[in-house]
Order: C-alpha cells, then structure tokens, then sequence
C-alpha cells in the first residue's frame, strides 16, 4: 500500500522563476521517494533590475505577476496540498522587493519568503545528494545563481562549513563584481578545503547541467576540469548568437553560461577538484524537502 503527497516549490532567482511540482511516493518501511511531476521555468532576469538600479522594474513586476497566477493555477491543476515560495538575491537587494512580495500575495494569493543567502546554501545542501557523495570522501558544493553562489563543505557526508558570496552569473555580465570579492571566495575555498585531500565538487544550477547535457555522458559520471576549462574556451569563441543556433542555447542561457562556468572551474581550481559532478538538484528540490521532513 502506498500514499502518494503533491507538494510544489517555487524559486523566484534572479534569472528566472520556477514551478517544481513532485509526487511523494510514501510506502510502509521504505524511505520516501521524490519523483518530478513537472518544472516550469520563466526567464525574468529580476537581477539586471534590481543589481543594476535598485529596483525590480514595473514591466517585471507586472510579469512576475502574471506568471504566479499561472503557477498557481498550475498547482491546482496538479492538485498540489502543500507548496512554499521562495525568493533570492534579486528580491533580497532589491528595495522594492518586500513590497513585490506583497503585492503578489494580494494579486496571485501567494505567499513569497524572501530567504537569506545562509539559508539558500543550507535548503539547497539539503537536496537529495545520496547517490553522489561517498562518505569517505570530502566535497565542495557550488551552486551558481544569476546573483550569488552558495558553497558547502561535506565531509564524512556532513557539512562543516557553508558560505554565500554576493557573485553570481547577472552580476558578472554587468561587470559588478570585484576583484575584492573573487579574492575572498579564493581565501576561503582554500581555507576549508587545505585539512582535505582529493576533493571533488558538486555543481547545481542550469548553467552546469546544460555543459552537462552538452558532455552526453551519463548521469552518475563525473566531468574532468579539462573538459570544463575546454568548453570554457570553446563558449568564449563563439558569438551569443553561435551559441544559440550551434548548440541550442535558450537566449536567456546563451549569454550567463560563460560566467558561470568561470566560477566552477575558479572553484575546481582553488579546491584542487579535478572532477565535477552533476546533479538534476537545485533549490526546488531543497525546498520541497524542507517542507516535507518539517524544516520549512
């Protein structure tokens, strides 16, 4: 006999929004299963406001809008009994972020937490990460955002020290990222990381599952640092529109994913990670977890 919940997150980033909808397959002395029913994903760069002015723009707001009614006529679609909205470094620094938040609770009826950089890296070290860490190993965790990147430290299968840095992938493109703030992610990946031996890393975010995608390689392999650093050369020569029509290239991906891949292979370089894995998790995940073990 089985007992199947609905639960759904949504993920407001400072690239793009997303409904993750997940079956819960629950089953008398068995762990829970979280199988994806379905994931939307809208390409509203809240970053490009809200690093570049301050503030999430009218045009934005009105679109934000809009795509949460339709997540959550989705949810009822789907008869979803429980979700959770969360909103990152966009809506965190943003001075109109808090009053966006409100506002879609009174036009869309969703209720959006506006969650800390310490707290995003802690939900989303929480994902599913069984199948790729072995406990007698030690791994750094990136996970590069259009704002931030949060990085968790396992060891033994625990986390022994997690940070946020205010440098991710929309603030790259907009050169708002200094010098100072690359040193700091260098002093303190070295500084966890120097007690350890042979680390590997484990990257999320759509920026590395599309150089996944890209590798063809099955889910359980990892990708070496020179196939990284290769395909960093290889993104770098070409045009945004190359990108695009040679490898299939969403518009919204085609121009974020040369910064992002900056920062793993910065990670994998200071780490002395000569391998990265990559799992289908992020933040969703994270959060549809939180809820069901009662930790959001």
């Amino acid at each position: 006999m089985i007992t199947i919940k609905k639960y759904a997150a949504i993920d407001i980033g400072s690239n793009a929004m997303r409904l993750l909808v997940t079956n819960i397959v629950e089953q008398k002395n068995c762990a829970p299963q979280f199988n994806k029913c379905a994931l939307v994903r809208v390409p509203i760069r809240l970053g490009q406001d809200a690093f570049t002015v301050g503030e999430i723009s009218e045009e934005n707001i009105e679109r934000m809008i809009d795509a949460m009614k339709a997540f959550k006529l989705l949810m009822k679609v789907h008869k979803v009994e429980k979700y959770h909205a969360c909103a990152t470094s966009a809506m965190r620094e943003a001075y109109n972020g808090k009053e966006i938040a409100d506002l879609i609770k009174k036009k869309a009826d969703i209720k959006i937490e506006i969650i800390e950089g310490k707290k995003e890296a802690a939900i989303v070290a929480a994902s599913d990460l069984n199948h790729f860490i072995n406990t007698d190993k030690t791994y750094l965790y990136v996970d590069v955002g259009g704002g931030s990147t949060e990085f968790s430290l396992f060891n033994k299968g625990v986390i022994i020290a997690s940070k946020s840095f205010k440098n991710g992938t929309v603030r790259l493109l907009n050169n708002m990222v200094s010098e100072i703030v690359w040193q700091e992610i260098e002093k303190w990946i070295k500084a966890v990381c120097e007690p350890f031996e042979d680390i590997n890393l484990i990257g999320t975010g759509g920026n590395i599952n599309k150089l996944f995608k890209l590798s063809g390689k099955n889910q359980e392999k990892p990708l070496s640092y020179m196939y990284v650093q290769a395909q960093y050369q290889k993104l770098n020569s070409m045009t945004y529109d190359e990108r695009i029509a040679n490898l299939g290239l969403n518009p919204d991906r085609a121009d974020v994913i040369i910064p992002a891949t900056r920062i793993y292979l910065n990670a994998m370089k200071w780490s002395g990670a000569r391998q990265i894995y990559v799992p289908k998790i992020g933040l969703s995940d994270g959060i549809v977890k939180a809820m069901y073990y009662g930790k959001m």
